[in-house]
């Protein structure tokens, strides 16, 4: 087992200044991985919310403009599952909260002589326009969709295995034989209620992701884990791993270490074990 301390010669662990060279993280770590497969564990609760949105936003752009009933389906059920998640806390004033304290952030770098204003000035630019848009939509977001009784049912039924096919749903079933254009224009209007909140996740969890390079790190038998500064909060643990391996990555953690386990799928029946060999990954631990 290793054990790590933030502060001893690892260097992923402190917030990184947007520099002008090209090792900033805001300039690199943009780029896709694509030799590689990216694990992501949030460390706290908004962030893990924000990760479950930006997930069901791309779910339900992949199949939006499909002509498919099925990928109807599959975009009405993202949204249902978006709209859930609004239900169950204060999406505007967690999101709001997020902006304004990334803004404070990165206004304090604007005195580093080796940041690029240019950039910095268009990102507090668009933290404060995305604001203004959450503090103009008024009321809750999407607040219109939980009483649309079409959209309603639906989701009442789709907590039964099965519940939404055509004999229990015939509106539903109406609605998805109708020309596909029609679905598509339904579809993003109801998704077009989450726009401004969408964008502002985005943004939130791209800074987040590039306040930390990816580093190469060791895991020996397989067992990486971290010791984190409770007052410099870790919010985002990410770990890209080559794509050939044969282990994939199970990571754990809260505020003060997070653990990284290499685990080996053995035989037909689906049995995993944590893998006994070194395992060389890349380790981002965001911060902002």
């Amino acid at each position: 087992m290793r054990l790590h301390s933030p502060g001893v010669n690892t260097g992923a662990f402190a917030p990184a200044p947007l520099l002008l060279d090209n090792s900033a993280p805001f300039s690199t770590t943009t780029a896709p991985v694509t030799d590689h497969i990216l694990y992501e564990q949030p460390l706290n609760e908004r962030i893990r919310t924000f990760l479950r949105l930006e997930f069901l936003f791309a779910q339900a752009s992949h199949h939006l403009h499909s002509d498919s009933p099925w990928d109807s389906r599959c975009t009405l059920t993202s949204l249902l599952d978006i709209l859930s998640i609004f239900g169950r806390t204060d999406l505007k004033t967690e999101v709001l909260k997020e902006l304004e304290r990334h803004a404070t952030t990165l206004n304090k770098l604007a005195r580093n002589p080796d940041v690029d204003t240019r950039r910095l000035g268009e990102i507090l630019a668009e933290l404060d326009r995305l604001s203004d848009q959450l503090h103009q939509s008024g009321g809750p977001i999407a607040a219109d969709l939980k009483k649309n009784e079409f959209l309603t049912g639906i989701q009442q039924r789709g907590a039964i295995a099965g519940g939404t096919c055509d004999f229990d749903l015939p509106g539903y079933h109406f609605w998805l034989q109708q020309p596909a254009r029609q679905r598509v224009r339904d579809l993003s209007a109801w998704l077009g209620r989450f726009d401004p909140v969408a964008r502002a996740i985005q943004l939130i969890l791209r800074l987040v992701r590039e306040s930390a390079p990816l580093k190469p790190v060791t895991a020996e038998n397989g067992f990486y884990q971290v010791n984190l500064d409770s007052s410099h909060p870790c919010q985002l643990v990410r770990v890209a791993l080559k794509r050939n391996s044969p282990w994939y990555a199970e990571i754990s953690g809260g505020r003060h270490r997070f653990t990284v386990r290499f685990l080996e799928t053995l035989g037909e029946d689906g049995h995993v074990r944590q893998t006994r060999d070194p395992v060389d990954f890349e380790l981002g631990c965001c911060v902002i």
